[in-house]
């Protein structure tokens, strides 16, 4: 694995690393090239923040999501801290879980058989906001 240090960093990859930094929620790449400088949007192609976005997973920089359902994919800055997610099918919000669900399975017992080396979690459904649309168009 590469370190962030020797990833070389040019102005196009500064500017995608600093929206992704600084946004609230992941963001697809036509989002990210939407949030370019008006200025530096004629100097970029999609397929250029494509490729940034594919040297950031590479390098562990970014973590990559797809909605499920219509395959989105987005990225979000890996600030390194290990989150786990439940996601509003119809607004994208996504709300952090407190705890790490994994903790509680009980994999210690096949620890000899398989060693996990990652997870990623993801739960589907509907915030309360949207929750109470849904139900009222039951209604």
């Amino acid at each position: 694995m590469t370190t962030e240090k020797e990833l070389k960093w040019t102005k196009q990859r500064k500017h995608v690393r600093e929206i992704l930094e600084t946004a609230e929620m992941p963001l697809t790449a036509g989002q990210i090239f939407a949030k370019l400088p008006t200025e530096e949007q004629e100097h970029y192609a999609l397929s250029t923040i494509y490729r940034i976005l594919a040297a950031f997973e590479e390098h562990q920089l970014v973590n990559k999501s797809t909605w499920m359902g219509d395959q989105t994919v987005t990225y979000e800055w890996n600030f390194g801290e290990h989150k786990h997610f439940a996601v509003c099918l119809d607004c994208h919000k996504r709300i952090a879980l407190e705890h790490c669900p994994i903790a509680l399975l009980p994999f210690r017992k096949h620890a000899e058989e398989f060693t996990i080396t990652d997870h990623k979690l993801e739960l589907y459904g509907y915030c309360k906001d949207c929750n109470k649309l849904h139900q009222a168009e039951e209604h």
